[in-house]
């Protein structure tokens, strides 16, 4: 079996974010820095359309062209709407995104409060995929948040849709920290059978099985002949 687990630390983005920690950008540079000398593959830098993290972005993608962060790949996340991609690219360099968006019923009727249907939330996220290949970006995953709660069948219909608009992976996001080992495993191989595309196990802590949960989807993922990542916060 040739499929690899991955590490797609997201310190910098959801980890400072979930902690409600505010570090300085140089901080964050060091994060980047050390990640690299870890052997991460990726890290999620930042948010690449909010204009107080522009310059910090930008000189962390010159580092890495001048080979100080390198080999490691650095990606923003932006919400999964084509004025986010417009707006990353054109404040940034970026090359690598991830593009999230609402998947489970509950999600989509809080947030979008009757604005979008699920089949709009499909289109939306095509739309930006499309979007972001038409503007050069080299990777594109594609979050679905709350997956956990997302019906099984949508989740695989949202996942294909991705795919036939040029996403890489797909990023599976247990956001509230709802899934347990056993579920988790069953229902990536499922996704990754169903869809054929490598997955990312997003987990959180609530219930302190983050690890366990991710390991286990990653187990699940690698089953299906397909490359899993697993997000992690230092």
């Amino acid at each position: 079996m040739d499929n690899r687990i991955y590490i797609l630390d997201v310190t910098n983005r959801d980890g400072v974010q979930t902690s409600r920690l505010g570090l300085a950008k140089l901080e964050k540079t060091v994060i980047n820095i050390l990640l690299n000398q870890m052997g991460v593959f990726q890290s999620e830098l930042g948010f690449p359309t909010t204009n107080h993290e522009t310059n910090y972005i930008n000189a962390n993608l010159e580092l890495a062209e001048m080979k100080v962060i390198y080999p490691m790949r650095l990606e923003g996340w932006i919400r999964a709407i084509e004025s986010d991609v417009e707006k990353a690219v054109e404040l940034t360099r970026v090359k690598h995104l991830n593009l999230s968006i609402s998947t489970s019923n509950q999600m989509i009727n809080g947030k979008f409060q009757g604005k979008y249907d699920k089949e709009d939330i499909i289109k939306v996220m095509v739309d930006a995929v499309k979007r972001a290949k038409e503007l050069g970006i080299k990777t594109i995953g594609v979050n679905a948040e709350d997956a956990s709660r997302t019906g099984m069948d949508y989740l695989i219909k949202f996942a294909l849709a991705a795919r036939k608009a040029g996403a890489d992976r797909i990023r599976y996001c247990d956001t509230l920290g709802y899934e347990n080992p056993f579920r988790i495993h069953f229902r990536c191989k499922d996704l990754t059978k169903a869809v054929d595309l490598p997955i990312e196990l997003h987990t959180h802590n609530d219930l302190g099985m983050a690890v366990a949960c991710a390991v286990t989807g990653a187990k699940g993922v690698i089953e299906e002949g397909q490359d899993a990542y697993i997000n992690t916060t230092v």
